[in-house]
């Protein structure tokens, strides 16, 4: 890829596994069944892009700009979100493979997760004000000085939230998922 800026372009099945694509601006774009595997994405810009199908496992996103960022159907195992930067930062997640990535200290307020897989991803000091985990698996995910205030966990399951060390003011749960919020008392719940 020679071009450093794209707009309005539909990439469909470009394998970029492996390359770098460090400062690449791309805007308005749309990414269908494309890899990007290991790809360094350093200092990329990816400004109102949609991401349908695609795989960014392992993609370096250090000091990536993820400006209203739409991921659906992709599998993004292991990514480290928590280093892209803060400006105008805002995603969001539909039926997402996100297992063991890193949004610690993220401001993710009014997110959705929809239908995701979260296992083990690190929610640690992120601000998850309003955010939407509806029907997501939260196996194992960590949230550890969180602000949850007014986040939707009614369809969330496998989630184990202390109130001790998060926020949770107004932050909803069904009947069947309050035992994710009792978990460290070791109850028996029937």
């Amino acid at each position: 890829m020679a071009e450093l800026y794209y707009a309005e372009e539909i990439f469909t099945k470009a394998n970029f596994a492996d390359q770098k694509l460090a400062g690449t601006e791309f805007n308005s774009c749309t990414f269908k069944h494309c890899d990007f595997t290991q790809t360094s994405l350093k200092g990329a810009v990816f400004s109102d892009c949609v991401f349908d199908t695609c795989n960014l496992s392992l993609a370096d996103l250090t000091q990536v700009k993820l400006e209203n960022a739409q991921f659906s159907h992709c599998k993004i195992v292991g990514v480290n979100f928590s280093a892209c930067s803060d400006f105008l930062f805002s995603i969001s997640f539909s039926h997402c493979l996100l297992d063991f990535c890193d949004f610690r200290q993220k401001k993710l307020k009014a997110t959705p997760f929809i239908s995701c897989s979260l296992k083990e991803v690190n929610f640690e000091a992120c601000n998850l004000t309003g955010a939407d985990f509806t029907h997501s698996d939260l196996t194992r995910a960590i949230f550890r000085e969180s602000n949850l205030e007014k986040a939707d966990f009614r369809e969330a399951y496998n989630f184990s939230i202390d109130p001790e060390y998060n926020k949770i003011k107004k932050a909803r749960f069904s009947r069947l998922g309050l035992s994710g919020l009792l978990d460290k008392y070791e109850l028996v719940i029937s």
